[in-house]
């Protein structure tokens, strides 16, 4: 492979790792925060014993995002110095701020963590809504740089070199909030689920209703009701995420679509896969006139077909096959949640069927995948270009060699982290199970 594959491979399997964390990490600080609320108004003492268990879990996988993420910045200059020059220049605006918003949320996560039972309730509650403000923060700020990689502004390259610099214009580019909001969205949604999917698997080694199935079962139905409300907020999002590309990335819509003749009242290809040589996605459900209408809110609105653009300037083609499991599995969350809570809340149902309690397990893992889904889509779907119409991703990349060493290298290191977290929050939570704790007197 040459260096261009080896350090797109590189920083993607980084990412790929570091997301993982990063997501539970926006994600689960909000069911904490959700938790020390529900404890407030209800008293009921089985939501303070899940805001104290989460934090310990959170507290196991922010260690790990920290030296993730560290790796990622330090792999963006070493792998990739044509961007990162033009980052220094014009937007390393939101990685300034960023700091601030790490030190924020590290600051009153220690706070909560070593000092939550000599806090008046109000503080408990004032300490993890900042921590939750911190990890949202980190998280939008640090996607507001992949959304300048999409919708760049706030500077020109005249004859090789940037010039009218304006950072602001560059921070809040055109689909800053659109991709930031669905970051944020999303990453809520993935930590409620993985609550759900834990609660789910603990319900179903408990032989009936006793007082650890009610604990698990509270905790079940909060991450369903949350993750599908968040589900609906990612999904009316994801609209705006289309009608953004067809005005500003005509050519990666195309491609999520599978569509080659620019057309009005363009229709929705639902699954199969797109055959470049044919030019059509093959055995796909087709809905009549819903692309136009996704895009831009009319039937006749003209969606522009991948055959406008040269072809040296196409996206890969696999991406309507991660665009279509991303929002097959949203789409999938949001009725599973539905039917969670009509189950539980209208009939009245304490007990759920096995089959329906392993699809909620199934559901972190699945919520997990569609945000590597989404990630891959939204990074792949904007090549060759790293920096979108302004500079081409192998005109980026790093000259040095021994690239495919410093793969495998960080390959095993990645691996070692994953078998490690797993451990130690398997060991945590085996010496201390929710029946020692249960009737523990917390306040």
């Amino acid at each position: 492979m040459d260096d261009l594959v080896i350090a797109r491979s590189l920083f993607g399997m980084t990412m790929g790792v570091h997301i993982i964390y990063a997501t539970l990490g926006v994600g689960l600080p909000v069911m904490i925060l959700v938790a020390e609320l529900l404890f407030q108004k209800t008293k009921d003492k089985d939501y303070a014993l899940m805001a104290s268990r989460w934090t310990k879990g959170f507290a196991v996988l922010l260690g790990v995002a920290i030296p993730t993420g560290t790796i990622a910045g330090v792999q963006l200059s070493l792998l990739w110095p044509g961007f990162m020059e033009v980052v220094g220049k014009v937007i390393a605006l939101p990685f300034q701020i960023e700091i601030y918003a790490f030190f924020l949320e590290a600051l009153f996560m220690s706070i909560y963590i070593y000092a939550a039972d000599r806090l008046s309730p109000w503080m408990r509650i004032v300490s993890v809504t900042l921590v939750a403000i911190g990890a949202v923060a980190s998280a939008v700020l640090i996607t507001n740089v992949h959304a300048f990689e999409g919708t760049p502004d706030g500077f020109k390259i005249q004859n090789g070199e940037i010039v009218d610099v304006d950072p602001w214009a560059a921070f809040l580019n055109p689909s800053f909030l659109v991709t930031s909001g669905h970051v944020a969205v999303s990453a809520i949604m993935t930590g409620a689920f993985a609550i759900a999917s834990v609660a789910a698997f603990k319900m179903l080694k408990e032989k009936g209703p006793n007082k650890v199935y009610l604990y698990h079962q509270k905790a079940l139905m909060m991450g369903l009701i949350i993750g599908g409300l968040f589900s609906l907020l990612t999904a009316l999002n994801g609209h705006e995420s289309a009608q953004q590309l067809h005005e500003y990335q005509p050519e990666k819509l195309a491609a999520a679509e599978g569509l080659f003749e620019t057309q009005q009242y363009a229709p929705l290809a639902i699954g199969g896969f797109t055959d470049r040589e044919t030019e059509e996605v093959k055995w796909a459900i087709e809905i009549p006139w819903a692309l136009s209408y996704l895009a831009g809110d009319r039937f006749d609105t003209e969606v522009v077909g991948l055959n406008d653009f040269p072809e040296e300037y196409w996206p890969p083609l696999f991406v309507h096959t991660l665009f279509n499991a991303m929002v097959g599995i949203g789409s999938m969350l949001i009725l599973l949640s539905l039917i969670g809570f009509v189950w539980h809340k209208f009939l009245k149902r304490d007990q759920f069927p096995r089959w329906l309690m392993g699809i909620f397990i199934a559901a972190g893992p699945l919520s997990m995948l569609s945000i590597e889904f989404g990630w891959i889509f939204a990074c792949t779907g904007r090549q060759p270009w790293v920096i979108y119409r302004i500079m081409k991703t192998e005109d980026s990349v790093t000259t040095s060699g021994n690239l495919g060493i410093l793969f495998l290298l960080f390959l095993l290191i990645y691996i070692i982290l994953m078998i490690a977290t797993v451990l130690v929050l398997r060991y945590y939570f085996k010496r201390n199970p929710v029946s020692k704790e249960i009737d523990t007197n917390i306040s």
